[in-house]
């Protein structure tokens, strides 16, 4: 059991995080847009697992990103991005597909995507990946390679690999049905891979897509009759619940300023993870997981400009 006063012990390992799935473009409007007329949108780094790859960097922890793009302009510019950001790119895999692309309104509240996908479910397993997989300390997937095949295929052995290897497994069950193949139930999919992973952070609407509609503390109890170990859920402006199973505890957004929500989940995971690497207690790297989404929620787009783990803390008196 996870407790929340104690640190998340790791057994040394080169790499710190792998994070294996969407790498793609988020084509948001430059304008808030509550009736689909804004006519412009700016071209920007996506995908949740890629953003967590982008965002751990800054907050001074080694992540490798598995992922998958197509051979066109878009695959070039988000390869680039990541060796500007000086990540890895080897484990970037290149498909005869287009790379994909979700378009996003900016918005305050949940922002509402439309899904555009081609190359980003193509992930193989590899000797390459495997090796990488047993020499980091986590692993982090979220629903979207889970949804397509081949890419599923890739995760369960991923699951598979990590469990033998004590590797944390963190997944963001982030559900949608747009994202799966019409006349699947990716509800009960998703549902069969939570007892199989340590840590699931699923929003309200994650939540209710899954379970219907609840009260968050019943929320909690599907996820750990499931056989979750840790829960982490958010509630947006009012914070987040987390539960052990044993002990539920309770935290306060620590946004003052929302300028869009998109990524504001994936900052919180990066936050989070770079602070249990650390060494910090769990309860602390929680702590810390919400302030680096409140640094985030200042800002457009998923990616923004994080300053060191370190100094996020000072900032947010933590």
């Amino acid at each position: 059991m996870f407790e929340f006063k104690d640190n998340i012990p790791f057994r040394e390992k080169k790499n710190d995080i792998l994070t294996v799935g969407e790498l793609l473009i988020d084509m948001m409007t430059t304008e808030y847009d509550n009736n689909d007329e804004c006519n412009t949108y700016r071209k920007l780094f996506g995908g949740s697992p890629s953003n967590i790859a982008l965002n751990v960097k800054k907050l001074g922890v080694n992540p490798i990103i598995v992922s998958t793009v197509g051979e066109d302009g878009l695959g070039r510019f988000l390869i680039n991005q990541l060796k500007h950001a000086d990540i890895d790119t080897d484990h970037i895999q290149r498909a005869d597909e287009s790379t994909s692309m979700v378009v996003v309104t900016k918005s305050v509240s949940t922002p509402i995507p439309i899904f555009y996908r081609g190359a980003d479910y193509q992930i193989s397993y590899t000797p390459k990946l495997e090796d990488s997989l047993i020499n980091s300390k986590i692993v982090h997937f979220s629903c979207w390679p889970i949804s397509r095949v081949p890419s599923r295929y890739t995760i369960e052995r991923v699951i598979d690999t990590a469990r033998n290897h004590d590797v944390l497994i963190g997944f963001d069950p982030n559900y949608h049905p747009m994202i799966w193949q019409k006349g699947e139930n990716g509800i009960e999919y998703v549902k069969s891979i939570i007892g199989k992973v340590d840590i699931v952070k699923p929003s309200e609407d994650d939540a209710e897509r899954l379970f219907g509609k609840a009260v968050p503390e019943r929320y909690l109890d599907n996820f750990l009759e499931l056989g979750a170990r840790l829960v982490i859920l958010t509630l947006g402006k009012d914070g987040a619940i987390v539960s052990n199973g044993r002990e539920t505890i309770t935290f306060n957004s620590l946004a003052t300023q929302v300028e869009d929500t998109t990524g504001a989940g994936d900052a919180f995971w990066s936050g989070f993870y770079a602070a249990i690497v650390k060494g910090y207690s769990l309860k602390h790297a929680l702590s810390l997981g919400f302030a680096v989404s409140a640094y985030k929620l200042k800002y457009t787009g998923a990616i923004v400009n994080l300053p060191n783990l370190e100094d996020i803390k000072e900032k947010y008196g933590l």
